[in-house]
């Protein structure tokens, strides 16, 4: 009988390998993009847009033809 003796990689390792992994298979653009699937969000929107939001329509519309006005034409 063989006795093998395992390996406990840490943590940062076996990321590092798997993003070489990924960044071989599909190239970094891919990969970032699968990579941003992922990607934790921060926050609760849910709650967060009471404090962004403007609450009356009449002035979001406004602020939303003022910046429509201050950004350039394609």
């Amino acid at each position: 009988m063989v006795e093998t003796k395992m390996s406990i990689k840490k943590l940062c390792q076996i990321e590092q390998e798997g993003l070489n992994v990924l960044f071989g298979k599909y190239g970094p653009d891919d990969a970032i993009r699968f990579l941003r699937i992922y990607e934790q969000e921060i926050g609760d929107w849910t709650k967060d847009r009471k404090k962004y939001l403007e609450k009356d329509p009449e002035k979001l519309i406004k602020n939303i033809n003022e910046r429509r006005k201050k950004q350039p034409t394609s």
